[in-house]
């Protein structure tokens, strides 16, 4: 369970999800819906961040299948669960967005 992903030219378009089991991508999609509700958690951060570009549905969509790859390591490698804090998550996209901005300064010609 995973959106399609096509690339041509060096340009990325989103495609068509891969078919499978019906019934837990639906499982999955459920627990995405309520771990988007719950504050203060990673996931409902990049939630917020991914459905303002691409969409609510393709994100919770990306959620559960988060969701699924957490528990596939936890089941495989025996490893206890260990979440991102919120905390993280908004330092590294703020210093991304900083990071951006000094290079389209750059760009302008303008040092910092």
């Amino acid at each position: 369970m995973y959106p399609g992903n096509n690339e041509s030219g060096g340009k990325k378009m989103s495609g068509r999800t891969t078919h499978g089991n019906k019934y837990l991508k639906s499982l999955l999609v459920e627990a995405a819906w309520a771990a988007t509700r719950t504050k203060g958690i990673y996931l409902r951060a990049k939630y917020d961040s991914m459905a303002a570009r691409i969409g609510r549905k393709r994100a919770l969509l990306i959620e559960g299948h988060k969701i699924l790859n957490a528990a596939y390591i936890v089941l495989t490698a025996r490893l206890s669960y260990m979440a991102y804090s919120v905390d993280e998550f908004e330092k590294k996209r703020n210093q991304k967005h900083i990071t951006h901005l000094q290079n389209e300064l750059k760009g302008l010609g303008i040092s910092v």
